[in-house]
């Protein structure tokens, strides 16, 4: 399949919030308000639903990447949005709840539940929510002015989106706490050194992009159930006890044991050829 040009996932080309375009097997998806640095609205958040309804409905997409346009990856959660104005039932109004429940959480369990391995290229800043949705996916790139902020407590709010559960796997207890209380800002270069994200590339935000495909290209190769199955399994193993984590990992298996990939993948083996997976 050739690289096909950009194209929207919202009705209104010049209004998309989210740009959809497909490399071969590979979807790419970017966030895309930059002048408000990728920050969500209601309306951004349909329209990535909606992009990755597109993916997962096409069979030849077997990996994804998420970027964003500009200067920043994505700043999390629009305060525009919210009414502050003084006058009654201001607290109602300015509530951060409902718009987690109906907007942000929706988003952070599809990224956590794509039928495809899923990579972030983050480009630049990655602040609030945005890091989340950059930890959500299985593999992250960065940039090397790339950064991650957790910006909640400079405005009286706790991590989001899943952000907790996610810096606490990714970090440990200590560090995702320090970070958490702190906003402080943790450069590209520094989180792969606490193993938060993957690879740090040299070359700016087009290189981060470009190495993100590739990468996502090699996974999209692969026995691409067989990868998703990895994903879960090495999430479970976070609660479950040594001995549950082998009874699922006996179960999935024999899922696994199951599918085209599977055979493909001993017969090359016994061959001594190049295995062909189809992600079936």
């Amino acid at each position: 399949m050739t690289d096909t040009a950009a194209t929207t996932a919202s009705s209104d080309a010049a209004e998309a919030t989210v740009l959809y375009a497909e490399h071969g097997p590979v979807a790419v998806v970017t966030l895309n308000r930059p002048h408000a640095l990728n920050s969500f609205t209601t309306a951004m958040h349909q329209d990535l639903w909606r992009a990755l309804d597109r993916a997962e409905a096409n069979p030849a997409i077997r990996a994804m990447v998420l970027t964003g346009a500009g200067r920043g990856f994505c700043a999390g959660a629009d305060l525009a949005e919210f009414d502050f104005s003084a006058g009654p039932k201001r607290v109602e109004r300015a509530d951060p709840g409902p718009t987690i429940d109906q907007n942000f959480n929706p988003t952070a369990r599809r990224l956590q539940n794509l039928r495809m391995p899923t990579v972030a290229a983050v480009n630049g800043v990655a602040a609030g929510a945005g890091v989340s949705f950059a930890l959500g996916c299985d593999v992250v790139f960065a940039a090397p002015n790339a950064s991650f902020i957790q910006a909640f407590s400079k405005i009286g709010l706790i991590p989001d989106a899943g952000g907790t559960w996610l810096l606490t796997q990714r970090l440990g207890l200590a560090r995702a706490t320090a970070l958490a209380l702190t906003g402080d800002k943790l450069s590209a270069a520094q989180a792969k050194e606490w193993g938060m994200i993957w690879e740090v590339v040299d070359g700016g935000a087009d290189a981060c992009l470009s190495a993100a495909i590739a990468f996502a290209q090699r996974l999209a190769s692969m026995p691409t159930k067989a990868l998703v199955a990895t994903r879960h399994t090495l999430r479970a193993s976070h609660t479950n006890t040594f001995n549950q984590q082998l009874d699922l990992e006996r179960d999935t298996q024999s899922a696994m044991g199951k599918t085209h990939d599977y055979f493909e993948g001993v017969a090359a083996f016994l061959e001594k050829r190049a295995a062909v997976f189809k992600g079936e």
